[in-house]
């Protein structure tokens, strides 16, 4: 079974302690960067840390913006000893679940960004019905997913 649980005074050393593969620093930020972005987006984030086995195996942050408006999926990643276990896919639902909360403010639109060069990731994006949008930023590509 996998959770999410809001980063914490309590657990955010074991983020920072989170591990990405050899050449994934491409593809994803470090929670460390992530967390200083939701310090400064506090009113409109939650970062949380993603647990299975009750241990912290990853990272993900929810954020929303309020000029679309619409929710973000930011920087999940699943540490480099964790990966292939199907915790990503578990993780994504998670963040799904919670945004259909609403949480910050009303929208149905979901969207992140993919590395073009990141094939794994993009098919796991599509399997829970995000697609692409055609919006694309330098090697990043935008995929969207709306919630029923």
């Amino acid at each position: 079974m996998v959770e999410l649980r809001p980063i914490t005074e309590g657990n955010f050393i074991d983020a920072f302690n989170l591990k990405l593969a050899a050449g994934q620093e491409k593809f994803v930020s470090h929670p460390i960067r992530s967390l200083a972005q939701a310090y400064v987006y506090r009113d409109q984030c939650q970062p949380f840390g993603i647990y299975a086995q009750g241990g912290m195996v990853g990272y993900v942050m929810v954020i929303y913006d309020y000029d679309v408006p619409e929710y973000d999926i930011w920087h999940m990643m699943i540490d480099e000893a964790q990966q292939g276990k199907g915790y990503g896919g578990a993780a994504l639902d998670r963040a799904i679940e919670y945004i259909r909360t609403k949480p910050f403010g009303d929208s149905n639109r979901v969207a992140l960004t993919c590395n073009r060069d990141n094939p794994v990731a993009r098919k796991l994006y599509e399997s829970r019905g995000f697609r692409a949008t055609g919006n694309e930023d330098e090697d990043e590509i935008e995929l969207a997913l709306t919630l029923a």
